[in-house]
């Protein structure tokens, strides 16, 4: 597999499948981890409905990954990505910050899309 991020080489190459779509509940969210020698790179999905979008499993405030030790992304309510951290809150569709202690930051997009029923990097 190709690596296209030199800042990490562990991230995935445009056209990775991650998985089925009906295997992230809606709405939901799905964590994935790829390693390539001693790089790590993070990212998780949200689903809702046939709709999906990814980040970069990383806190832009603390740099820490946003699931706490349940694996949970999103808030009780599933309507706003949570760092389990330090209970900022970001939104679903662009990654904004709307609460927590840093303003005018933002979660790192991670381009997916959806082929054939199946969620792919992009």
């Amino acid at each position: 597999m190709s690596r296209t991020d030199p800042d990490n080489p562990a991230r995935p190459a445009p056209g990775t499948v991650l998985c089925p779509l009906d295997e992230i509940a809606s709405p939901g969210a799905r964590g994935f981890r790829f390693r390539a020698d001693d790089a790590v790179f993070a990212g998780f999905v949200v689903r809702r409905g046939e709709a999906v979008v990814g980040y970069v499993d990383s806190c832009p405030h603390a740099g820490w990954p946003l699931a706490g030790p349940n694996g949970r992304f999103l808030t009780r309510e599933n309507d706003l990505i949570l760092c389990a951290g330090h209970a900022a809150l970001f939104r679903i569709e662009d990654g904004a910050m709307v609460a927590g202690p840093c303003q005018d930051v933002a979660l790192t997009p991670w381009p997916v899309r959806m082929v054939d029923g199946a969620v792919v990097t992009a």
